[in-house]
């Protein structure tokens, strides 16, 4: 990335490179973040070289870009790896070109970090001082273990209040899992829903109400966009034009609403912590794990491929540093003394006489 600016959406001209790129993508089903991440790190690869074709750049300038990310830029270990992932999928499936060079450029080794975790009277703290929707979400991210956007992009028929549990559909690495439903918090959802569905039928009496649903669903179930099975349980509070079939919708609520809410409760709350909304995650499997839970259960509840990923929470299960005594609490107890500070029998150096000038 030089420091020349990046064409806004408005000045950017069709490109047969990024449309390539966004076909190859959608072929593979991953997810529009993923598409929009990619396609960003390809345009600024491209403008870095001076607006040079990909196909006409080696080794060599890619080493160069993502030097500069890492050394300029300052970016971390897993932004400049997202950058390098994109450029091996533009050479290997878009440009169609087998570089054993890329499969040889060192990735960036990410530090090992601790995850924070906040008490429960911490949890109880914050969720104190939120409210409505915002107070129901954060407490699905703890009782339930769920990641921000499963929460937003939770559907009616995603819970079963009999079997009290939650499915989250499309979770990451697009993996469907099942999460358990707190008894505690049946009767606001409850209340919330009702709400939810009385809405629903005013935008459906004003010409509205449809939702996106998954894939080609809609083409093959042309009303299934307005069932009250597909809506959102936290539907956004406006409509937005949908590009694609031109209906005025509700999309979910957007997830900077509740970041925001819940760094204001952290704040307020006076938890000298960095807490996120996956902080109630973190907590979430920590406090579990406090509770004698096994791992595997929670792998599962968390939605773990690999239980190496769930085991970083038991730190939490030993005394502070590993559960090592520290040998200062093995001194016996200082005796009392008459003073509380004790006097040095040492006598204090003469002050120097200063000489005036006559």
């Amino acid at each position: 990335m030089r420091d020349e600016p990046t064409p806004s959406s408005e000045q950017r001209r069709p490109s047969p490179l990024l449309d390539a790129v966004r076909a190859e993508i959608r072929t593979r089903h991953y997810s529009p973040r993923t598409e929009r991440a990619d396609v960003g790190w390809i345009r600024r690869f491209v403008f870095f070289h001076g607006r040079r074709h990909p196909k006409d750049l080696g080794e060599a300038e890619v080493s160069a870009f993502l030097s500069d990310l890492a050394v300029r830029r300052n970016v971390s270990a897993s932004t400049q790896n997202q950058a390098l992932s994109a450029l091996v999928f533009l050479y290997t499936h878009v440009l169609g070109r087998d570089l054993p060079w890329l499969s040889d450029l060192v990735r960036a080794k990410r530090p090992t970090r601790v995850p924070a975790v906040l008490s429960r009277a911490e949890v109880a703290a914050v969720l104190s001082h939120l409210h409505g929707t915002e107070w129901l979400m954060a407490s699905l991210l703890y009782g339930a273990g769920l990641r921000l956007l499963e929460c937003c992009r939770l559907r009616v028929k995603d819970v079963d209040f009999d079997r009290r549990e939650i499915v989250v559909r499309d979770g990451k690495s697009q993996r469907d899992r099942i999460s358990l439903l707190p008894d505690t918090l049946t009767p606001s959802l409850r209340r919330h829903l009702d709400a939810v569905r009385a809405q629903h039928a005013r935008d459906i009496s004003g010409g509205r109400g449809s939702v996106e649903v998954p894939d080609a669903l809609e083409r093959k179930y042309p009303r299934v966009a307005y069932e009250w099975a597909w809506q959102w349980i936290f539907p956004a509070t406006r409509f937005h034009l949908h590009s694609e079939t031109g209906r005025r919708r509700r999309h979910h609520l957007h997830e900077s609403v509740l970041q925001r809410a819940v760094r204001q409760a952290v704040q307020l709350a006076r938890i000298p912590k960095h807490a996120s909304c996956h902080t109630f995650r973190h907590s979430f499997a920590t406090h579990l794990l406090e509770s004698g839970y096994d791992i595997r259960t929670i792998q599962e509840l968390l939605g773990h491929r690999d239980v190496a990923t769930t085991m970083i929470y038991t730190h939490v299960l030993d005394r502070g540093g590993k559960g090592v005594r520290s040998p200062l609490e093995e001194l016996p107890a200082p005796a009392p003394s008459s003073s509380s500070t004790p006097e040095c029998d040492i006598e204090p150096p003469p002050r120097p006489q200063s000489r005036r000038p006559r």
